[in-house]
């Protein structure tokens, strides 16, 4: 089984397509070909990012070819990649293949789908050329630390006399590979479990705040991912999410977001307390044992599970336009 690809300059769609395929049993010792000579190409049992044909009945997975459209799933929007496609049929496989375990097929489903959204989705954005918003604003800062733009700068340079791009397509492979990995044992072993934490959080929200917008979780876990999944589900909204920092010495308050990615809170921690410290923050607030908070309300900490619970109550009463009224008058 020889997996073919075109020649020249790389991207990192094909090298982790490639590296994910020889995490498949039937590929496992496939010798990667790269050519653009469609006679070869024809040959060739599997064939990804070039040929112009999309049709995994023949192990062809190529997205350049006018009239390709095809996604992820119904929900997803983003038009997928050579790395998209091979995922999209034989991620599971590859999932399974790096835990080096068979896994329950609901969590597999659930690995499946956060590792795409997560990982394999940007490098079909920026394959493609898809923007992450819908706007024409100018990007307020450069973007060159993506994994696309690692492999990119894999390429030999422009002026190299004696240009070994196999060679440096397998450093591509390698890197993307490893990025993989990493994801994938950093969702099943890490977020995955985390969810039912956060679920225990949730059924306990009103014995820590009678609006039930507080949670309080019994040990730190990735929460943001599952929360927003997990409200939308249930139909609740969270203002902020208490847990015991990683240091254990103190209890973090820390307010949520619009969405995963949004600098934008739901509710801050009230400004009057915003970059105090210690004594200064637990007399302003009137609450014992006070650590910081942070200079745009995001968070804040305290010495005791109580304390933080009593930060998050105040902040869920503070409002700011009453103080700006008060400070007015």
């Amino acid at each position: 089984m020889r997996i073919g690809t075109h020649d020249g300059s790389f991207h990192c769609d094909e090298a982790l397509a490639c590296y994910m395929l020889k995490k498949v049993d039937k590929f496992k010792s496939s010798p990667i070909v790269r050519t653009r000579d469609k006679a070869t190409l024809n040959e060739l049992e599997c064939v990804v990012d070039v040929g112009g044909v999309y049709d995994p009945e023949k192990l062809r997975f190529d997205h350049h070819q006018r009239g390709f459209f095809e996604t992820f799933n119904m929900v997803k929007k983003t038009k997928l990649s050579s790395a998209g496609l091979v995922y999209k049929h034989f991620g599971r496989q590859v999932i399974e293949s790096v835990l080096e375990q068979k896994i329950a097929e609901q969590d597999l489903e659930t690995v499946y789908n956060k590792v795409y959204s997560s990982f394999i989705e940007e490098v079909d954005g920026i394959d493609n050329g898809i923007q992450q918003y819908d706007t024409d604003a100018p990007p307020k800062y450069e973007r060159n630390s993506s994994l696309p733009a690692r492999v990119c700068r894999l390429n030999p340079s422009w002026d190299d006399e004696n240009p070994d791009y196999d060679g440096c397509f397998e450093k591509a492979m390698e890197l993307t590979g490893s990025e993989l990995e990493a994801t994938v044992k950093s969702v099943y072993h890490s977020w995955l479990p985390g969810k039912s934490i956060l679920l225990d959080a949730i059924k306990g929200r009103f014995k820590v705040h009678p609006s039930g917008e507080v949670l309080l979780l019994e040990r730190f876990c990735p929460w943001k991912s599952h929360l927003f999944d997990v409200e939308a589900e249930l139909g609740f909204e969270t203002k902020y999410v208490i847990y015991l920092a990683a240091n254990a010495e103190s209890w973090r308050v820390q307010g949520v977001g619009l969405d995963e990615s949004s600098f934008t809170l739901r509710k801050a921690l009230p400004k009057p307390w915003r970059g105090l410290n210690d004594k200064e923050l637990s007399a302003v607030a009137g609450i014992p044992d006070c650590v910081f908070t942070h200079m745009s309300g995001f968070i804040g900490g305290n010495r005791t599970v109580e304390g933080a619970i009593q930060m998050a109550a105040a902040s869920m009463d503070f409002s700011e336009a009453a103080d700006e009224l008060a400070a007015e008058s």
